[in-house]
């Protein structure tokens, strides 16, 4: 998708970065909250404006029911039902999914009538491509519920992790705060090459990544009949990999349980070798957002950690809970932010 390749997210960190910033500068200090819920807000924002810019407004009350929605479908329940089955949860969806729908017609049709169809990742859809032609309106209206939702639902599991590891590592957090230092003191100017280097925030990001793929089981199925290692995979056959496992694979990565970001600065280290990385999956059907994923977890990385020295509340438990159904999460999670000085 056009809009969301990485040339395509560089030209608009001047719309992204704001908003990491306000989310940092609204982090209340010297208390602890419970963070999700915070970076959840803000990414969604980002994410639902970078979609759909000036229609984003009308359009985020929707993207917010559809995100609940499928919070009570994928939770944990003592019956497994067929998936013909129309459950309250089901039905709920459905209704959120028909409500956005409803919601994004009107916009698509004023925007190709008037002809300003705008630069924003909807103002791509409905441009003729040379290879497809101009996609139908059911086709458009049919793919950005999901889309829309994937901008801030798995992003917010990530940003958990990393704020954990900015509270844990706080040798990690300087080093991450002196690179933001170098960021314009007006968000909106901040550009691709101001992106280009955090090359240790970066890293860290990655790291946490790495070692907490907030997507921890992708699912893959055969179109053919194929051999993979050892073993005859039947075309049609659901294939499972698991990327937390497979980032701890020590042919890969030295020190696999170690927390270290410095890997990723190096030749060795490199995210582009094929099923070494694999937050994002891989290959032609690989996260189709990761450049914006990514350009949106750097800045709110690089934001929090030059204003605030993060920590986590005193006790001798960890303040958060690990939940693993649909998704790595640090659910309840509470953290503590203290002006850096």
């Amino acid at each position: 998708m056009r809009g969301l390749r990485p040339q395509a997210v560089a030209a608009r960190i001047g719309e992204i970065a704001p908003r990491t910033a306000q989310f940092a500068d609204q982090w209340p200090t010297g208390q602890d909250i419970e963070i999700l819920p915070p970076v959840r807000h803000a990414l969604a924002e980002i994410g639902v404006r970078y979609l759909f810019s000036e229609d984003a407004p009308t359009l985020l009350p929707f993207a917010w029911q559809l995100f609940l929605a499928r919070e009570v479908l994928v939770r944990p329940s003592r019956w497994v039902w067929p998936r013909w089955v129309p459950t309250p949860a089901r039905r709920f969806r459905t209704r959120q999914q028909v409500a956005f729908t409803d919601a994004l017609r009107p916009i698509v049709r004023r925007r190709r009538s008037s002809g300003r169809l705008g630069d924003d990742v909807l103002g791509q859809m409905l441009r003729p491509s040379s290879r497809h032609g101009l996609l139908p309106e059911e086709a458009i209206l049919d793919s950005l519920p999901g889309l829309t939702v994937a901008t801030f639902e798995t992003p917010t599991r990530a940003a958990g992790w990393i704020l954990l590891h900015l509270a844990r590592y706080p040798q990690a957090a300087g080093r991450v705060a002196a690179e933001a230092a170098l960021l314009p003191a007006d968000p909106a100017a901040t550009t691709g090459t101001h992106l280009d280097g955090l090359q240790y925030t970066q890293a860290l990001v990655r790291e946490v990544l790495r070692m907490y793929p907030p997507s921890w089981l992708l699912t893959r199925r055969a179109t053919r009949q194929t051999q993979l290692a050892d073993y005859a995979i039947d075309a049609g056959s659901t294939v499972l990999i698991c990327p937390y496992t497979a980032h701890r694979d020590a042919r890969e990565h030295s020190e696999p349980d170690r927390f270290r970001p410095e890997r990723w600065l190096d030749d060795s280290g490199s995210p582009t070798k094929p099923g070494v990385f694999l937050a994002f999956g891989t290959g032609p059907h690989g996260c189709e957002g990761a450049a914006l994923a990514m350009a949106m977890l750097t800045l709110l990385t690089a934001q929090t950690a030059r204003r605030y020295h993060v920590s986590e509340p005193p006790g001798p438990e960890p303040g958060y809970q690990v939940t693993t159904f649909e998704g790595l999460a640090t659910a309840g999670l509470r953290l503590r932010a203290t002006v850096r000085g």
